[in-house]
């Protein structure tokens, strides 16, 4: 029923910027955090960026002061702008929330299935 959709992934150079969206759909009762994770090619995947229910964010040292993660409450969407991008941001970006959906009445975890960034001149 809830799922996760990202877009904005794709091709940019060095120091370029994306912005990346992660759109929730379905009936959702409450959204208690979202957040941006990234697994690059052999690596674990990794937390970037988080954002709580009361607008507090958090960043991974990596990405702070180029990435900036916001929402849309209206729109149970997470973003994700990136600037000054590196080879090393090359990976494939997920977005998760922790959410309440209506059907059930129970909080869970969600996924969505990944959107592939890379960073190559």
């Amino acid at each position: 029923q809830v799922q996760l959709v990202e877009s904005g992934g794709g091709l940019v150079q060095p120091g370029g910027s994306l912005r990346l969206s992660c759109a929730a759909s379905g009936s959702i009762f409450s959204i208690y955090g979202m957040d941006w994770y990234r697994q690059a090619p052999g690596k674990q995947r990794e937390l970037v960026a988080h954002i709580t229910s009361g607008g507090s964010t958090n960043y991974a040292d990596s990405v702070k002061g180029r990435f900036t993660i916001s929402r849309d409450s209206a729109k149970n969407t997470v973003y994700l702008q990136m600037n000054s991008l590196k080879p090393e941001d090359t990976a494939v970006y997920f977005c998760h929330a922790d959410l309440m959906a209506l059907r059930n009445g129970v909080r869970r975890h969600y996924w969505g299935q990944g959107t592939q960034v890379t960073v190559s001149s």
